[in-house]
C-alpha cells in the first residue's frame, strides 16, 4: 500500500525544503519525517486497518496535518490448496520418514493448515503460520501408514480443501528361496527342470532372475507378489550352480546356490544295469572257478537235491534236467538272484549197443542261469 501527502497551492512562496511525517492513529509510519511525499508499506495485514493522516513542515511556516481518512483492510480467502508428499509419488519406504505438505496458491493473514487419514478424515496434526505452505511429518512410516491423506487451509474466510492423495508403504523383498523341480531324482540330458523362485517378505511387484554359474538365464515378473518359475531344458553342460535374485526396486535380494548335477547316458545305463552287470560278473567267475575244481577232481559231481536218473539217447523217455542250486546270492533292490547249473550227461544208447560209450567227464556240460529266488530257495550257508 502506498501512501502520499499533498500540500494545497498557496501563493505563499516557499523557500526551504518541506518535511513529510506519516501516522497511522497516534503511530508514525516509516523511518520518520523525509523529503518525499510518498510512504510504501510493502505488506498490510487486517490489523493494519485504521486512521491514517499526514502532516508536512518546513523552517518557515508552521506545521499542517492532513485530514484523516479510515483504511480497512480486507483479507484474501486461501484457494487452490494441494497436498503433495515427500518422496514424491506416494511411494514410500518402510521405517522411512514421509512429508506431507500442505500448499495454497494465494491467502493472506494467519493460515491454519490441517492434514487429515483416510476417507473419514481421521486428523492428523493442526498447525497456524503466516505462510502459504506447511508440513506435517511421519519419521518412520509403517504398514498401517499405507491410506490416503487429505489436507486444509483456513484463513477465517473459508477453509479451502485439498484433493486426496495415496501414499503407499513398500517393504524390501526378503531374501529368495530357490527350488529345483525334476520329474525324476536323477536328471538327464533333454529333462526340463522348473527353477522355483520365491521371496516370503516384500512389496510387489517382484522382478525374479535366474542364474546359472552367475550367468543370467532369464527373468519373470510376480505382479501381484509370491514367487515365479523359470522352465529349463538340461544339456550336459547345465550341471554346476544355480541361484535366483529378487527385486523390488528397494534393493534386489539374492539366494543360497542350488547344485545340480546333470547325468549323461552314459553314466545313467551303467548306473541302472549295474546290478546286472555285477551278476553277470559273478556268474563268470564261478564258472572258471567250478572248472578248475572238476580238472582237479573229474570225479566230483556238485550236490544235487533229488537223485540222478539216467537217460539214453535214443530212449523215449525225453532228457530231463536237473537243477541244483548253488548258494551264491545277488541283491538288487529287493529282488534276490541266485546262481543255477545243471549238468547234462550221456549214458550208452539202450537199442543201440554198438554205439561207442561217452564218459561222465567228456560228455558233461555245465550251464549257468541267473533264477530270481524265492525266500525258501535262499540258502545262507557257504556251499563253496
Amino acid at each position: 500500500m502506498t501512501l502520499t501527502c499533498e500540500m494545497q497551492p498557496t501563493s505563499q512562496k516557499l523557500d526551504a525544503p518541506v518535511q513529510f511525517c506519516f501516522f497511522r492513529e497516534s503511530q508514525a509510519l516509516g523511518q520518520g519525517c523525509s523529503h518525499s511525499p510518498e510512504l510504501q508499506l510493502p505488506t498490510v495485514w487486517r490489523k493494519d486497518s485504521g486512521s491514517y493522516w499526514c502532516k508536512a513542515k518546513t523552517l518557515a511556516i508552521r506545521v499542517t496535518w492532513s485530514p484523516r481518512i479510515q483504511i480497512q483492510v480486507q483479507g484474501v480467502p486461501v484457494w487452490n490448496v494441494s497436498l503433495e508428499t515427500q518422496p514424491p509419488g506416494g511411494q514410500v519406504q518402510k521405517g522411512k520418514k514421509l512429508v506431507l505438505i500442505c500448499l495454497a496458491t494465494q491467502g493472506t493473514g494467519n493460515i491454519t493448515f490441517s492434514w487429515y487419514k483416510g476417507a473419514l478424515g481421521l486428523i492428523l496434526e493442526t498447525k497456524t503460520q503466516r505462510s502459504l505452505t506447511a508440513k506435517f511429518e511421519i519419521p518412520a512410516v509403517t504398514d498401517s501408514d499405507t491410506e490416503n491423506y487429505f489436507c486444509t487451509a483456513d484463513n477465517g474466510y473459508h477453509p479451502s480443501i485439498s484433493e486426496m492423495v495415496s501414499v503407499t508403504v513398500r517393504s524390501p523383498v526378503s531374501h529368495p528361496v530357490l527350488t529345483l523341480r525334476a520329474p525324476e531324482a536323477q536328471t538327464f540330458p533333454g529333462d526340463v527342470v522348473e527353477l522355483r523362485c520365491e521371496a516370503q517378505s516384500g512389496s510387489p511387484p517382484i522382478r525374479y532372475r535366474f542364474y546359472h554359474e552367475d550367468v543370467i538365464l532369464g527373468s519373470s515378473w510376480a505382479p501381484s507378489g509370491g514367487g515365479a518359475s523359470f522352465n529349463l531344458s538340461l544339456t550336459a553342460e547345465r550341471s554346476g550352480n544355480y541361484s535366483c535374485e529378487a527385486d523390488n526396486g528397494l534393493g534386489a535380494q539374492r539366494s543360497e546356490a542350488v547344485t545340480l548335477s546333470v547325468t549323461g547316458v552314459l553314466e545313467g545305463l551303467l548306473g541302472t544295469l549295474g546290478p546286472t552287470v555285477m551278476a553277470l560278473s559273478l556268474c563268470c567267475w564261478l564258472k572258471k572257478r567250478m572248472g578248475r575244481r572238476e580238472a582237479e577232481d573229474p570225479g566230483r559231481i556238485p550236490p544235487s537235491p533229488v537223485p540222478q536218473v539216467p537217460n539214453y539217447i535214443n530212449s523215449a523217455v525225453p532228457l530231463q534236467e536237473q537243477f541244483v542250486y548253488e548258494n551264491v546270492n545277488v541283491v538288487s533292490g529287493d529282488e534276490v538272484y541266485s546262481l543255477v547249473y545243471h549238468r547234462q550227461q550221456e549214458r550208452q544208447a539202450a537199442v543201440d549197443p554198438q554205439r561207442t560209450h561217452t564218459s561222465d567227464q567228456n560228455a558233461s556240460a555245465i550251464y549257468f542261469k541267473l533264477k530270481k529266488a524265492s525266500p525258501a530257495d535262499v540258502d545262507y550257508e557257504d556251499a563253496m
